[in-house]
């Protein structure tokens, strides 16, 4: 890619560029960026309008999907251009040394839960909100219930994983927690609570308050948010 997205002016070109907006996906590397305290620039991209759908912004992320970035300072010192927010979050842990065990078996132990989020708990409670939500004059009553009964298990997962923890990786916070908590946060956007009955999970529920109590946190999910 030989230029920034037109669409978006840069203000400053020398630090990092983030393309994204302030969904459960967006979140992850807006919290990532804030805590990490990384120089950026944000730019919005509202999907409501169709805006991932711009000729050069999928020169950037092929997929047309948020978040994308555009680090002017990759590897060697070279632009590097990104999209998956996985990929985006084990970026950003290398490129600052923060936020990933450098311990090979802890490292590997994050990474399993950061891939069990963009595997399981994303597409799952993406779909959950989807049909209980927004297509719920569409769905049958085998959708909802598929989708509903699964997005539980994965709750029951976690909640057994966070039983004597204060994060995914016991005292440690990684990109493992900022991959999963905003899509565990989405459920308030869902209006779910009830369909999931989330107060049965009480260490995944406790885990998400202190989680969004954190200042960079709360600046994070704000970043590139439609007001």
């Amino acid at each position: 890619m030989s230029a920034f997205p037109k669409r978006w002016s840069v203000e400053n070109p020398d630090v990092l560029q983030l393309y994204s907006l302030a969904t459960p996906n967006g979140q992850k590397i807006g919290i990532m960026l804030e805590e990490s305290g990384l120089p950026y620039e944000a730019h919005t991209v509202n999907i409501m309008n169709d805006e991932q759908f711009d000729e050069d912004y999928l020169k950037l992320n092929p997929n047309n999907k948020i978040p994308s970035i555009i680090d002017p300072n990759g590897p060697d010192g070279k632009p590097l251009q990104l999209m998956e927010t996985g990929a985006i979050l084990i970026y950003l842990a290398e490129k600052t040394g923060r936020f990933l065990p450098t311990d090979p078996a802890r490292r590997l132990e994050t990474l399993q839960w950061l891939f069990f989020q963009t595997a399981h708990i994303g597409p799952m409670l993406g779909q959950f909100g989807h049909f209980y939500k927004f297509a719920a004059d569409k769905s049958d009553a085998y959708s909802k219930e598929r989708f509903t009964s699964e997005s539980r298990r994965l709750l029951g997962v976690l909640d057994q994983r966070l039983e004597g923890r204060e994060w995914i990786m016991g005292d440690e916070l990684t990109i493992a927690d900022m991959a999963i908590a905003p899509w565990i946060k989405c459920i308030d956007f869902y209006e779910g609570h009830d369909v999931l009955n989330t107060a049965e999970f009480k260490h995944v529920m406790d885990y998400c308050e202190r989680f969004y109590a954190r200042p960079g946190v709360q600046a994070g999910a704000a970043v590139c948010a439609i007001r």
